[in-house]
């Protein structure tokens, strides 16, 4: 599949404010300015609040857009609101992924179960990868 300007990655991850969270949104920041040249958009889906993401963004001067979805609705679509357990405990949450996604919409690429560090270059390294082909 052929990716071009006005490919998006589309990451979701679990809470502003928290380590992985802070982490990943940082690396992709960072990042912005390689992946602007390359044509792609970055953003961050989470279930937190617009407010929550105003001060995550502040906090971090993070140079991404996120965005908000408190009712799960993106989440679902996208099957990254799982069942999870933790300390033998069960709660739904976010799958921490990421989609490279084409200007008509089609996934080009999934990423599931992600583990940050050095995620970013991964998401850079496929889609120069793709827009080569």
């Amino acid at each position: 599949m052929e990716l071009k300007t006005g490919d998006k990655a589309v990451y979701f991850y679990p809470k502003d404010n928290t380590s992985g969270c802070t982490l990943e949104a940082i690396d992709f920041s960072e990042a912005i300015d390689e992946f602007k040249k390359m044509g792609a958009v970055i953003v961050g889906i989470s279930p937190d609040s617009p407010k929550s993401h105003c001060s995550f963004r502040e906090k971090h001067d993070l140079k991404i857009m996120l965005l908000s979805d408190t009712e799960h609705k993106t989440l679902k679509e996208y099957n990254v609101w799982v069942l999870k357990k933790m300390y033998g405990r069960e709660h739904y949450g976010v799958e921490r992924s990421t989609f490279l996604i084409t200007p008509t919409g089609e996934n080009a690429y999934v990423w599931r179960k992600v583990k940050v560090r050095g995620h970013v270059q991964e998401v850079k390294e496929k889609l120069k990868e793709l827009q080569a082909h």
